[in-house]
């Protein structure tokens, strides 16, 4: 897969996509519907996806809440196994929200990406003012050459498939749910970073990871599978993992520490994608260490039993 930083300039290959264009937080089953379409509409041309970043909501809040499901990385990562040849991640910047609905179509999806076809959700908006809905983006497509699909939205067990009932079942503990509506694990990935090494020296040597920017599942302990995306060591591993600020230890800032079944090696700098399956517990404060012990081997034990299962 291409990935293309900017619309200005880019080279013929790039040109003459069908694309989807959105945000695509997740890239959840309604996100593969809308790029399934979009494949089909192109009657052979590559396939594209049109999305931005950083995400409009944290351009227009920068103050609020993380509400990412996954990073640009990630997003890359899934369009790619989705057969997307082509990513154009359009910076999203005051120049582009400044930009009337007619502009972008015209400057941006015509003259600046050359797109074929553009499909999009039903519920779309683009443009300054999110003045530009799916319809009117059909009309554009009319006058400057290029076709439009509008994919309806999509239902499961008459429940509309959103980003954002995606974060309420993560928040909930209820990852299960979310793999559902997503059509895959959801998942965190990034870098291994060096954290305090507790886990070493407790028998559980874990991989710290960053989340800052995410929208978080519930703070606690999971069931989690393991890509290890690099090194010479990449492959798939079972696991379990803390999310949270270690009240055992007085810290505040979430991470992700995920110790990996019958694993050994050095993966920092090396980056990883955790898969969460299962929530167990949250978070607790011991009374002692041997508590802890005792209670992560439960952990890893009923971890081991659920993974099995899949």
């Amino acid at each position: 897969m291409h990935t293309y930083t900017q619309w200005r300039v880019l080279p013929q290959t790039a040109r003459g996509a069908s694309v989807a264009m959105g945000n695509f937080d997740g890239v959840h089953l309604g996100h593969r519907s809308v790029i399934e379409r979009a494949a089909a509409a192109g009657q052979g041309a590559p396939l594209g996806v049109i999305t931005f970043e950083p995400h409009p909501r944290a351009f227009f809040a920068p103050s609020a809440a993380p509400f990412r499901l996954m990073n640009a990385e990630a997003r890359g990562h899934r369009l790619a196994k989705l057969g997307v040849e082509h990513l154009y991640e359009l910076p999203f910047d005051a120049g582009l929200a400044a930009m009337s609905p007619e502009d972008f179509a015209r400057d941006v999806l015509a003259a600046g990406l050359g797109i074929s076809h553009v499909t999009v959700g039903a519920d779309f908006r683009f443009g300054q003012g999110r003045k530009g809905t799916a319809e009117t983006l059909a009309g554009y497509g009319a006058a400057y050459g290029f076709g439009v699909t509008i994919a309806p939205l999509l239902q499961i067990a008459d429940c509309e498939v959103s980003s954002t009932a995606i974060r309420s079942a993560l928040a909930e503990g209820r990852p299960r749910d979310a793999a559902a509506m997503l059509g895959h694990w959801h998942r965190i990935e990034g870098a291994v970073i060096h954290g305090e090494k507790r886990g070493r020296e407790l028998g559980y040597p874990t991989a710290n990871m960053s989340v800052a920017g995410l929208h978080l599942p519930k703070l606690g302990v999971y069931a989690v599978k393991v890509d290890v995306l690099t090194g010479p060591q990449a492959g798939s591993y079972n696991g379990a993992a803390s999310l949270g600020v270690r009240p055992m230890f007085g810290e505040n800032t979430p991470n992700l520490e995920t110790f990996i079944f019958d694993f050994k090696g050095d993966l920092y700098g090396h980056h990883l994608s955790v898969a969460f399956v299962d929530y167990l517990r949250p978070e607790l404060k011991f009374d002692g260490l041997p508590a802890l012990m005792d209670q992560m081997q439960a952990d890893c034990d009923r971890a081991r039993a659920i993974l099995e299962a899949i």
